[in-house]
């Protein structure tokens, strides 16, 4: 069985739907791949955490590694949302959202989707084996942030707060990756990560209110009812904040600072358009997230230029 039509939350012009043989169409799916924002989401804190270890010494990010963490974010990121869906299967097939999808419309098998997620997993940790050792320990540990990911919306109204934990895992993956050991710089943009996470998902959960109501799964914005709005912008002030203050730990120059003040203006403007009312406009603010992750990203990288200000 395979479906011909786009999934909801997914363009109707991507380049699945569009261009891949009807064989390979589920398959990509499985793994988001018609849905790439993800992919920019789990990367960008990698290579915010590889900027900054270079920043931090006047350098540019080493471009071999930024090209492994666009791999193996790909790559972990299609194997972290089949087994999400495997766990969520009975659930997937209540929700119009997520019904069409692989697992629960019956095109592909659990079985199959174990095999997918294996073969992703074993090319993502031959990537892993090229860095230093704590990184190393770093990536194999992440998996139980993964592992647990899918369970938190049953026992706890903040899944997305675990899902920032577990995405901007990469923010401390890069820098240990870059240097061989962690600092604060890596675990103050780690937190800002988490924060900005939590902004970015509590707005992306505005698309199945009814439906998680209906089913019983929790989230943040079904926890923050009507004060989603002021949630989101106090989430994003934290994340601006610690971005700030991993720039400050890291010594990095005016030009950082300066294109963070973008990056902060991008995060509030979500905050002031986002309604609860309206799940198309969530998704268009969600998808955003890319552009202003890419923001923070060179605000890092230009750090290494001018002097510090503190």
């Amino acid at each position: 069985m395979t479906s011909a039509a786009p999934l909801p939350d997914a363009a109707p012009t991507n380049w699945v739907d569009r261009y891949a043989p009807a064989s390979l169409r589920p398959w990509l799916k499985i793994g988001r791949f018609d849905r790439p924002a993800g992919i920019w989401l789990l990367m960008l804190p990698g290579w915010q955490g590889v900027a900054l270890a270079a920043a931090q010494q006047g350098l540019r990010p080493d471009w071999k590694l930024l090209a492994s963490f666009f791999v193996g974010a790909a790559l972990m990121r299609a194997a972290g949302c089949a087994y999400n869906d495997i766990v969520d299967r009975d659930i997937d097939v209540q929700v119009a959202r997520t019904a069409g999808r692989p697992i629960p419309s019956g095109q592909i098998s659990v079985k199959q989707a174990w095999a997918f997620i294996a073969v992703c997993s074993l090319i993502s940790f031959a990537i892993l084996l090229t860095f230093p050792p704590i990184a190393i320990g770093l990536g194999v540990g992440s998996l139980l942030l993964v592992a647990a990911y899918p369970f938190m919306k049953r026992i706890t109204w903040w899944p997305q707060a675990w899902l920032g934990l577990t995405f901007n895992w990469g923010a401390l993956l890069g820098y240990a990756a870059a240097t061989g050991h962690l600092g604060w710089p890596a675990v103050l943009l780690y937190a800002g990560g988490l924060f900005w996470t939590l902004g970015y998902d509590t707005i992306y959960a505005i698309q199945d209110l009814e439906d998680d109501a209906l089913v019983g799964v929790k989230s943040s914005t079904r926890r923050l009812g009507g004060s989603v709005q002021a949630g989101v912008a106090g989430f994003y002030v934290m994340a601006v904040v610690l971005a700030l203050a991993a720039g400050w730990a890291a010594h990095l120059g005016w030009a950082f600072y300066a294109l963070t003040l973008l990056y902060a203006v991008r995060l509030l403007d979500q905050a002031r358009r986002v309604r609860t009312d309206r799940p198309m406009l969530a998704l268009k603010l969600f998808k955003s997230n890319a552009w202003a992750g890419l923001i923070l990203f060179a605000a890092i990288v230009l750090g290494s230029f001018g002097e510090a200000l503190f």
